[in-house]
């Protein structure tokens, strides 16, 4: 090396290792969702949807731990698709999206395949690693009615909770 030795401890960054993992896995799920015409983000925002109902877009960014403007634009496309509506809030400039009838159908068809890519990607992980990955995002239950995602996303990577 060249004088720096202590350098040799960033090959195992944590965070590239996250990055090219989420990359793989991200690559796993579009490749299976292509045929149903979805794309792994897609498949999660549809989900998000129809598990918590309409959402203002601040929430749902917090949720799914997206920059708002990312979110606004992955939005744009799925409402053009027809698979999430606008709908309108108690305040006129409050802005919602839910899932369309037609989301709800596509996320249906493509649930069975997701199933099965997480299965295997959980079998080739192991159990205990897919669920380190989960309490590091902050577990499944931020995509449920009634949880907060915007205390949630702040803490997710100090969350260590066991689900109960």
């Amino acid at each position: 090396m060249s004088g720096e030795p202590e350098l040799l401890a960033t090959t195992g960054c944590l965070c590239l290792a996250a990055r090219r993992a989420a990359r793989a896995i991200t690559r796993e799920f579009d490749r299976g969702l292509r045929p149903h015409g979805l794309r792994a983000t897609q498949f999660t925002l549809l989900s998000a949807l129809a598990l918590r109902g309409a959402t203002r877009v601040g929430d749902l960014a917090a949720l799914l731990g997206l920059e708002r403007t990312t979110l606004t634009r992955n939005l744009a496309v799925v409402e053009a698709e027809g698979l999430v509506q606008a709908v309108s809030g108690s305040d006129r400039r409050e802005r919602l999206y839910g899932i369309s009838a037609h989301g709800r159908r596509s996320l249906q068809r493509a649930y069975p395949t997701w199933q099965k890519i997480q299965q295997r990607l959980t079998a080739q992980l192991g159990d205990a690693t897919a669920q380190s990955l989960r309490q590091l995002s902050g577990g499944p239950s931020l995509l449920l009615p009634g949880s907060d995602p915007a205390s949630s996303s702040t803490n997710s990577a100090a969350n260590t909770r066991s689900p109960s």
